[in-house]
């Protein structure tokens, strides 16, 4: 592959999620933090209506608004669709290169540590999952099971880069540490990037581990749609802990356990995460997977 002429670090996809917010105005003061010498890095900040009033998002969520149909759909007038279109003509302009790696800042209000979501499993992407899990062991990587050419989130404008989660953190909450180690994250990935251009990138000495999506899980509801249990505190902030046939999933309101019935193990991530409440999500499952050859 050619080597990387453009790096977009996104941040504030989301209103509500501080920590890539007040990234990338750091970075619109000082750009000589995330300056390397062998290609161009640019800081977006991708919703900024939403960021200025502290809201997840105005009208849509914008991280679901960048599937082909809809960048190419006229009659989508949202300010998050329209914002999608805007974002995607500054990643794809003309007047400069393509940016070769996507990596768009978020955090969580579930206990993912630091995790990175590969936008795809482009051979690049291994490269880079292996180095920053040799900087960074309790780093976790995710992936989807199976790629989606035509992804609805922002990460998949680009086949390279990913998703940088870092939780637990409250909604519209600053947290120092994980606000310093999303930034020492960020900076390894662009020394990454420096040293695949140079090719003095150190070569993997381990498995990777990839925890890979199955599907997503809903909380127990009645008729009307109301949720009906709670997640069981056996399992609340267990993110990519195993989840073993039997083992209690919810706790009802009269305190009854709702049991896991599945017959394999599974291992749960965004478990209780506050935005997925209106998304009909209570976690979302995942098998894991050592890959050797990359």
């Amino acid at each position: 592959m050619n080597q990387i002429k453009r790096v977009a670090i996104v941040g504030g996809t989301h209103g509500n999620e501080l920590t890539g917010i007040y990234l990338v105005k750091k970075f619109d003061r000082a750009p000589e933090l995330i300056g390397r010498s062998t290609f161009e890095t640019i800081a977006l900040l991708a919703n900024p209506k939403a960021c200025e009033i502290g809201r997840r998002y105005l009208d849509i969520d914008l991280n679901r608004c960048f599937r082909q149909q809809d960048l190419e759909n006229p009659h989508l007038s949202s300010y998050e669709a329209q914002r999608a279109k805007e974002i995607y003509g500054i990643l794809n302009s003309k007047n400069s290169h393509q940016p070769n790696v996507i990596i768009d800042l978020h955090s969580t209000t579930s206990n993912m540590g630091l995790t990175f979501i590969l936008a795809s499993h482009h051979p690049f992407n291994l490269q880079l999952a292996a180095y920053l899990t040799s900087v960074y062991p309790h780093l976790k990587l995710l992936a989807s099971t199976s790629e989606n050419p035509d992804s609805p989130v922002l990460r998949s404008l680009s086949e390279l880069g990913g998703t940088l989660e870092v939780g637990a953190v409250p909604q519209g909450v600053l947290d120092a540490s994980l606000f310093q180690q999303t930034e020492q994250v960020l900076g390894t990935i662009l020394d990454g990037v420096e040293a695949y251009n140079q090719g003095t990138m150190p070569a993997a000495k381990n498995p990777l581990t990839i925890y890979h999506t199955m599907e997503a899980i809903d909380y127990p509801r009645n008729e009307k749609k109301e949720i009906e249990a709670m997640i069981h505190p056996h399992l609340q902030s267990r993110d990519y802990q195993a989840l073993n046939p039997g083992d209690p999933m919810f706790l009802t309101f009269d305190g009854e356990s709702v049991l896991y019935e599945g017959k394999s193990t599974v291992y749960p991530i965004f478990i209780n995460e506050a935005a997925y409440y209106e998304k009909g999500i209570a976690m979302c499952f995942t098998q894991k997977q050592l890959v050797i050859s990359y």
